[in-house]
This record gives C-alpha cells, sequence and structure tokens, in this order.
C-alpha cells in the first residue's frame, strides 16, 4: 500500500448533536445518501461511544445484508449489498498496530466497489486514499464508558475471509449507545470539495464548520 499524499480538509466540517441512539442511526441513514463505492470513511470515538450505532444507520440505507455490529475481535467484514448499491467493508482497527497488519487485509483490491467504513483507524488507513469522510463521535463529558471485552482466550488477530466468520462472538457495543452524542464530521480530499453535508443535519443540532 503506498502512501497517499497529504490532502488538506477540503469542505467545512459539520457538528451534529443527537439524543439517543435511533437519532445516531437516521444520521447514519443521512450519511449513507452521500456515499458511494470507493469512498472511505473513518470513524473514531471511545469504547461504546456509538461508532456502531452509526455505522448500523449507513449499513441500513445501504441495504447490504447482514447485521452491522461491532467487529471485536474480528477485524473485517464484508456486507454484500442486496441492491445495487456497493457493499460495506467493516474494519476494526483497534488491534492493528502496524501498515503490514493493514496490508495483509487487502483493503486496497476492494476499495472501489465498496464504501470501506473503518473505526479506529487514525494513523493507520489514511494511506488507503487522498479522500475520506473523518467522522469523531463524542459523548458528554463524564457519560459512563463501556469497557471493551477481553477475554483471556481472544485471538489477537482473529479475521475473517470472503464473508467467512472466525473468532469469538461479537459483543456490540453500540447496544451500550443510550445517550446524547455529539458527531463532528470532516470532509478530506477532491472527492468531497463540492459535496454539502448540511444535509447531514436534517432536524438535528448542527454547527457547521465545527472543529475536530
Amino acid at each position: 500500500m503506498s502512501a497517499a499524499p497529504h490532502t488538506p480538509e477540503t469542505a467545512p466540517g459539520i457538528s451534529v448533536a443527537t439524543g439517543d441512539a435511533d437519532e445516531t442511526r437516521a444520521l447514519g441513514t443521512r450519511l449513507a445518501r452521500l456515499l458511494r463505492a470507493g469512498d472511505l470513511v473513518m470513524l473514531s470515538g471511545g469504547l461504546g461511544a456509538g461508532k456502531t450505532t452509526l455505522a448500523q444507520g449507513i449499513g441500513a440505507a445501504l441495504q447490504v445484508r447482514g447485521r452491522v455490529s461491532s467487529p471485536t475481535f474480528i477485524i473485517a467484514r464484508v456486507h454484500p449489498s442486496v441492491s445495487d448499491g456497493p457493499d460495506l467493508i467493516h474494519v476494526d482497527a483497534y488491534r492493528i498496530t502496524s501498515l503490514e497488519e493493514i496490508d495483509a487485509l487487502d483493503l486496497d483490491s476492494s476499495l472501489d466497489r465498496a464504501v470501506t467504513l473503518v473505526e479506529w483507524g487514525e494513523e493507520k488507513v489514511e494511506a488507503l486514499s487522498p479522500d475520506r469522510l473523518e467522522i469523531q463521535v463524542l459523548r458528554p463529558h463524564g457519560a459512563v464508558r463501556a469497557e471493551r471485552p477481553q477475554p483471556d482466550d481472544a485471538p489477537a488477530g482473529a479475521e475473517h475471509s470472503a464473508g467467512s466468520v472466525t473468532g469469538k462472538p461479537v459483543v456490540d457495543l453500540g447496544e451500550v449507545d443510550d445517550g446524547n452524542r455529539t458527531i463532528v464530521v470532516r470532509a478530506v480530499g477532491p472527492r468531497w470539495a463540492d459535496v454539502d453535508l448540511s444535509p447531514l443535519a436534517a432536524e438535528a443540532s448542527c454547527q457547521p464548520g465545527a472543529p475536530l
């Protein structure tokens, strides 16, 4: 995987407040309407912040097969489209510590025909594309945090291949997302230069141009 050139933010960011998990999923649905095959989406936020909840809304709107849940001990899942839209590749980079491990996933080969959504991808997957959405999910200060499960026998890199899943049962951290969230979206690269992010706000509270 060759390094993509540094590309500054090319569109104003937007900050959207959601009041519960349903509103977070609804934001994911609106976000999916802006996505197309070849798009890279990076999700960041604390454990149990609601990254997977947002991803569920994206998956539902893209009409892909299978329940979108936190990958946890599974590095990546492919959700094939059941319509004429792109597939969804849902990646958890939490346990990835090197570019070699990213290369081993071979995300480059499917990037052009899928929406690739990566949780915990900061400073790990930016080289995949000069164009991306960087989304940060923020919980209110002092909110209860979910603990990521760490069983003693959990494989350090369990993954799947071509839609088959191996590894430990998934614990959906999105299920603990039941409070207010602030979701900040930044658009990076020429792909997003002329894309209006304001529809993401809908009836929710928004602050255009909010910084990360």
